[in-house]
């Protein structure tokens, strides 16, 4: 093979490559903060998702990110949205958040840990139509628990 072809192959592959690590065109992904006085059992956090089609199927999951003073093993959350078909569709989903032994679940450094979990697969999400989550916990006001987020990823076509 001749040098100009060599490096012409290299620059193809490269950029296949890079073409494969491009995020589908429906994926979402958002955080929210949390009071840092406490997640107030009433308050329900809303999600927006902004994806290119006006439906989409995928991969649906929720991320929380607390610190090391959360005194709960786990986290109850209930998970909101409408379907395609025009049903309100409320998921209960339970984070276990540490093992018996209190050692965290999820990664993170110092006193912050994030953990996730998926809430449904396939689940199926509407442009602009709001995903709500709120903790479902025996407690009136919930703290430690510094962020939460959606995440839906498609599958690649």
């Amino acid at each position: 093979m001749t040098h100009p072809l060599k490096i012409l192959s290299i620059i193809a592959i490269m950029t296949l490559c890079l073409g494969a690590c491009v995020p589908g065109h429906n994926d979402f992904s958002e955080f929210r903060n949390l009071p840092v006085k406490g997640w107030i059992y009433d308050d329900t956090v809303k999600f927006v998702p902004s994806i290119e089609d006006s439906i989409a199927t995928g991969l649906l999951t929720v991320a929380i990110r607390h610190n090391n003073e959360y005194e709960f093993s786990n986290l109850w959350l209930e998970v909101t949205r409408n379907t395609p078909e025009g049903i309100v569709r409320r998921d209960t989903v339970n984070l276990e958040l540490a093992d018996i032994y209190g050692r965290w679940h999820g990664n993170g450094f110092g006193a912050s840990y994030q953990y996730s979990d998926t809430v449904q697969y396939p689940a199926s999400i509407i442009n602009g139509s709001p995903i709500m989550v709120r903790h479902i916990m025996r407690v009136d006001t919930l703290c430690d628990i510094e962020q939460i987020g959606i995440t839906f990823v498609s599958p690649k076509k």
